[in-house]
């Protein structure tokens, strides 16, 4: 176990030094587990916005497990039934009631879900936020935030495409209103403007795939200049995969998105999109646990305001390894 424990320290500190470089609660598993038996006798929570259910929230909740596993620590997830950010508040509110060893949180909305956090900070628990919140993390007393910047994810999109030759895209919006898509949005826009393109962005109904579709093709119909569409998240890939067929644009129209499903894999493979922005989902689950243990036992605390997690690109050229890596619920 002593060796096990040396070599996650050593994964951990060298993912760190590369990032430096470059309402009722759906309650989804208590995970108490222990690496060869022994047990740190450790609590945490981690209170997202996000459902175990949903395919990319599956993979952080797999990450969780797996660092409660290798740390010998529970961690208990938990996430309201349905995007709710009140609900969510109440659930870091519940788990600060409980006096936790540590907690991890999402924030897709400061202002709702900021004064939970700093009573969780004020309280004595060590806060790691994920995913969404990293421009706000520092101010809110957390100790790190494990993620991707979005604004930055977005730039980095948009020099990809601007590279690949587009030159007039929409970004397509699946839950208006969400900073952190907001964010994405601003970025590929920024990066496509330094290149001389233009930018259109248009709001959809994520849960709604018809009516995507529809959104879609009637915004390239009315300019038919459009040459690059990039997505915020996968939700609306498979009904702009159909617009652009329903178009006969498939190939000339550049295709991508934030996020991946196997969906979106599949559709790399087949050459239907030009790539996908990956956060790397199952580093923003394990890596918290791995922190908060260490702060925890030994009182370790990295510089960094953000761990990185991504853009990570997946194209034509690494889509198969990651197809297979999915199969094993990690990608």
């Amino acid at each position: 176990m002593h060796r096990l424990y040396k070599f996650i320290v050593l994964i951990v500190l060298s993912l760190l030094i590369l990032s430096a470089c470059g309402g009722g609660s759906q309650a989804t598993g208590s995970t108490s587990s222990s690496s060869g038996g022994t047990s740190r006798n450790l609590k945490f929570y981690v209170i997202t916005h996000g459902q175990a259910s949903d395919p990319f929230w599956s993979v952080i909740k797999r990450g969780v497990d797996q660092g409660a596993k290798d740390m010998g620590v529970q961690a208990i997830y938990e996430a309201p039934p349905a995007f709710d950010v009140v609900a969510q508040s109440h659930l870091i509110d519940s788990a600060v009631a409980a006096h936790p060893d540590g907690l991890v949180v999402s924030i897709p909305d400061p202002n709702a879900l900021g004064p939970s956090i700093k009573a969780a900070v004020a309280a004595g628990i060590p806060v790691i936020s994920i995913n969404a919140g990293a421009e706000v993390a520092k101010s809110l007393g957390i100790l790190v935030h494990v993620g991707q910047t979005e604004e930055l994810a977005g730039f980095a999109g948009g020099q990809k495409m601007g590279a690949a030759g587009a030159k007039h895209a929409l970004c397509v919006n699946q839950q208006v209103g969400v900073a952190t898509l907001e964010q994405r949005c601003k970025g590929f826009s920024d990066a496509m403007k330094q290149v001389g393109a233009t930018v259109k962005e248009i709001g959809v109904n994520g849960n709604n795939p018809t009516q995507t579709q529809q959104t879609i093709e009637a915004a390239i119909q009315h300019d038919p200049t459009i040459d690059g569409v990039m997505m915020l998240g996968p939700q609306g890939s498979l009904p702009a995969i159909k617009a652009l067929q329903d178009l006969n644009k498939t190939g000339q129209i550049k295709l991508a998105t934030f996020d991946l499903t196997p969906d979106v894999l599949q559709a790399i493979k087949n050459g239907q999109m030009l790539f996908a922005i990956d956060q790397q989902p199952y580093l923003q689950g394990y890596l918290p646990i791995v922190l908060l243990t260490l702060y925890r036992t030994n009182l370790n605390t990295v510089a960094n305001d953000v761990i990185m997690t991504g853009p990570f690109f997946v194209t034509s050229a690494n889509v198969d390894k990651v197809i297979q890596l999915t199969a094993k619920g990690t990608r």
